[in-house]
């Protein structure tokens, strides 16, 4: 079918005699002599305003199509008179592919809940708000891949289902041919939905150099904070010949360019939201892509300034405990005001393939964190010295 986007349509540096677009009708209102009607096609935020006049083939093709209704229209671009659009399209052809009743059809032109929406997943992309966030998360993956490519790292594919559990990052859900007419283990041993591809990145890291995985993940934590989920797609670059100070470098760099094109290919997009979903989210992006570093805090720093703050916490703060989400938000938004990069975690509250520092107590980790959110990416310098990964390994009864 030639048709025309909407988003090309309305980006248009001249009319045209003769364009077909297809879509959605979200509104549609009647007056003498004509119909007006605003079509959507998902391709951006903004509808086409189309003008039916009665009396021609294609008002008596649009016959009583309301709200929901799919349709190709086939017509003359033109400026408009309206001031809220540049470009309108008078139609000369419709042809209805499926009607939606007007008493049943739940979207209307007005906000609905979130709640309201969870009823009808199939439908909800059809809103603004969901259409945005939808577009939005396309954009950031791509913003992610196109990254990576130009730092000549490798995109590589790690397995889902797998036997390892990697560093103990969560709990696991089993996989099980159980009621399918199967054994229960199909591989003959246990087989679980994957919550890191970091092993198998750290493998091919060896062999060309830098790789990255971005691809779902699953946690079967028992939890039901909204920081949590048991599915999600997770970005996992490792570099073979880096260290703490290379991490740190990347992870800036990578949050600033992936959300300086966001920001530049989403805009109306991120407008929308900007303005009925989360107020400041523009003002926020702006200045974690702006060219200010991100601060830089040691983890024993951070304990000393939350512990002076004079905040009641409900977690207590000690050298040795993990920072908790309200002790990351502290840090971020009110004594950082800005995105920051904690440094030298204690080594008893982490992983022992982490680098030991000089001290014997820190090791080389990373985390960064952003006001509004916490930690959004988490990393360290793998441990290299053969002898101190054996020493850490028999500490914790593994048989080298």
């Amino acid at each position: 079918m030639d048709r025309t986007l909407i988003v090309d349509a309305k980006k248009a540096q001249a009319p045209c005699d003769d364009m077909t677009i297809c879509g959605w009708i979200r509104t549609r209102r009647d007056c003498r002599g004509f119909s007006f009607l605003e079509v959507n096609d998902g391709s951006c935020l903004g509808n086409m305003q189309c003008l039916v006049d009665e009396g021609t083939p294609a008002h008596e093709a649009l016959g009583q199509a309301q709200n929901g209704t799919s349709l190709k229209l086939r017509g003359a671009l033109v400026a408009s008179p309206g001031k809220e659009q540049q470009w309108e399209i008078h139609a000369r052809e419709i042809t209805i592919f499926g009607l939606a009743d007007p008493l049943s059809y739940p979207l209307q032109k007005k906000r609905h809940s979130d709640e309201f929406l969870r009823s009808i997943a199939h439908l909800r992309a059809r809103t603004n708000k969901y259409g945005a966030i939808f577009r939005i998360r396309s954009q950031a993956a791509f913003a992610i891949h196109n990254f990576f490519r130009q730092q000549h790292f490798a995109y590589v594919h790690t397995p889902i289902l797998t036997g390892s559990d990697c560093e103990g990052a969560g709990e696991m859900f089993h996989v099980s041919t159980q009621g399918a007419g199967g054994q229960d283990d199909f591989f003959s041993r246990p087989c679980q939905l994957t919550v890191s591809g970091q092993l198998e990145a750290e493998t091919l890291a060896c062999a060309l150099g830098r790789v990255y995985t971005f691809g779902p993940t699953f946690r079967a934590e028992d939890s039901r904070t909204p920081r949590h989920a048991a599915e999600f797609w997770m970005v996992e670059p490792e570099m073979a010949f880096a260290d703490l100070e290379d991490l740190m470098q990347l992870a800036e760099t990578f949050l600033k360019a992936v959300i300086g094109q966001v920001l530049e290919a989403s805009a109306e997009d991120l407008a929308l939201l900007d303005k009925f979903v989360a107020k400041g989210l523009l003002d926020r992006l702006r200045a974690w892509s702006s060219p200010t570093p991100y601060a830089r805090l040691d983890y024993t720093r951070c304990i000393e300034l939350l512990q002076k703050s004079g905040k009641k916490f409900v977690y207590p703060v000690d050298f040795g405990t993990d920072l908790q989400t309200e002790h990351e938000r502290y840090l971020a938004e009110e004594y950082c005001a800005s995105p920051l990069i904690i440094t030298n975690y204690p080594r008893s509250i982490k992983p022992f393939y982490m680098r030991d520092n000089d001290d014997q107590r820190t090791v080389a980790a990373m985390d960064v964190l952003v006001p509004g959110i916490g930690e959004i990416i988490g990393g360290s310098q793998r441990e290299e010295r053969l002898d101190k990964l054996e020493e850490k390994m028999q500490a914790l009864g593994d048989t080298v």
